[in-house]
């Protein structure tokens, strides 16, 4: 069983940064996709980022792209996304999630357009004032 812990979330002001976390524990770290959602109230979950855990490639939304960076540290079992030049309408709950996925469903974004996963964290709430 994958267990997803995240952690980091806070409020800032606009053009503040954050840096989310999440751990994984369970399998094989690098046989994951694991990526970053978001959902405001009364919105759509929105799949913001994710990475390929064994090879690192990456995909971003175009609402964060240039904004937001994904990485993952292998030792660490761990998955990161440093935001940056924070906007009011960032402000979401964050949810780290994970799924077994073959290389062009992690990183083509369709995984993240389905806003489905097997495994999801409990979630962090981000939120920038302007």
């Amino acid at each position: 069983q994958v267990q997803l812990v995240e952690s980091g979330g806070g409020s800032v002001q606009a053009g503040g940064s954050l840096r989310l976390s999440c751990a994984f524990s369970g399998y094989t770290f690098t046989s994951y996709c694991m990526g970053w959602f978001r959902q405001a109230p009364g919105k759509e979950r929105e799949g913001v980022s994710s990475i390929a855990i064994g090879g690192g490639s990456t995909y971003y939304a175009d609402s964060v792209k240039g904004r937001f960076t994904i990485s993952r540290d292998k030792e660490k079992r761990t998955m990161y996304l440093q935001m940056n030049s924070l906007k009011p309408e960032d402000t979401a709950m964050y949810y780290c999630a994970a799924e077994a996925l073959d290389w062009p469903a992690c990183v083509t974004g369709s995984w993240l357009r389905g806003g489905r996963s097997d495994y999801w964290g409990q979630g962090t709430q981000v939120t920038v004032s302007s």
